[in-house]
């Protein structure tokens, strides 16, 4: 595909780009008010991201066609405790933006470059192809150091006006070992760039610029937003993030294993994979005005009001209300 293309592209540039960087370029002083990580050895991970975004846990117009629903490519880093991919409640760089409104990749790419230092190196930048389906997988692996443990990566909901789920510096050290196991959950933010309501709304920039927020249950607030329940207090998760420490043996580096019923160990940070059916309940439109009274003069007539579904229920959501209703009137005019 061409976009795959591109993408190979921009990452071939930036290999280069961090190589040249690497070279002449001086520390940057460490906060101190920040845990260090004291890891004598590096560690490769393995990424695994899965979407958990079904019909069933998010019926409100959801996207089945002209796309269905799917994710865009995966791009991260690792990076030291001064650098940020992106950040709740800030504002998205020109980068972000481009990914989050369009999965073009190559100005948050030059961003990470521009970071210089902070980033480690070409085994700072890692990617994963995109997903096919709501509940696609994609699969990565990548290094960390001492210096520069922590992961931010970011990944577009498409379709969508801006809206991308990730992480902001997940810190994979504790103190002078590497976690073994990391699961997240991961639940819809908003880029703050576009003021689309719906996930095949047309572009509507955002004038000014707003903050990236998280996409809950109520908030934004308007019945319009495909992410708007207002029966419930939290939005299941719309997709998971699991890192595995790969272990050595003998320098060598080996995946480990599956998780199946005789291997699996519980390690306290796993995440359960439930079936969630989301109540939708039934929404009708505003009634029409009242039609023309129909009888004999002199005589009770009656006359009609309707409505329309505007969404119909799913997942034992509450009922359509009555489309129609009629009155008792006289008639008007009667000669």
């Amino acid at each position: 595909m061409k976009t795959t293309s591109i993408f190979s592209q921009v990452l071939c540039h930036l290999i280069a780009m961090t190589l040249t960087l690497r070279q002449g370029v001086h520390p940057l002083p460490v906060p101190t008010d920040i845990p260090i990580c004291t890891a004598s050895e590096t560690a490769q991970y393995s990424l695994t991201f899965t979407g958990k975004w079904t019909q069933a846990a998010f019926p409100k117009q959801y996207p089945v066609y002209r796309p269905p629903a799917q994710w865009s490519n995966l791009i991260g880093v690792t990076h030291s405790s001064d650098y940020h991919m992106w950040q709740r409640n800030d504002f998205a760089s020109n980068g972000v933006r481009e990914f989050a409104e369009k999965g073009e990749a190559w100005t948050v790419m030059k961003e990470v470059e521009a970071a210089g230092e902070r980033i480690q190196s070409v085994y700072g930048i890692l990617s994963a192809p995109a997903a096919v389906g709501g509940t696609g997988q994609m699969n990565t692996q990548f290094e960390v150091f001492a210096r520069h443990s922590y992961l931010s990566f970011i990944v577009r909901i498409v379709p969508s006006p801006d809206w991308f789920v990730g992480v902001d510096s997940v810190d994979l050290c504790d103190g002078d070992h590497w976690k073994d196991n990391v699961s997240l959950h991961l639940y819809p933010y908003d880029a703050g760039t576009d003021s689309g309501f719906t996930f095949s709304s047309p572009n509507f920039e955002t004038m000014p610029q707003d903050r990236i927020t998280q996409i809950t249950a109520s908030f934004p607030s308007h019945p319009a937003n495909s992410f708007y329940y207002p029966r419930l207090k939290h939005l299941p998760p719309i997709a998971k993030v699991t890192l595995t420490k790969i272990k050595k043996t003998n320098q060598i580096i080996s995946l480990l294993l599956e998780p199946t019923q005789s291997n699996q160990l519980p390690t306290g940070n796993e995440i359960e994979d439930t079936l969630i059916n989301t109540p939708l309940d039934c929404e009708a439109s505003v009634w029409s005005p009242w039609g023309l009274c129909k009888g004999k003069c002199g005589e009770s007539g009656v006359q009609h009001r309707t409505r329309y579904i505007l969404m119909h229920p799913a997942n034992n959501g509450a009922v359509c209300p009555p489309l129609e209703e009629e009155r008792k009137c006289f008639p008007d005019n009667c000669l």
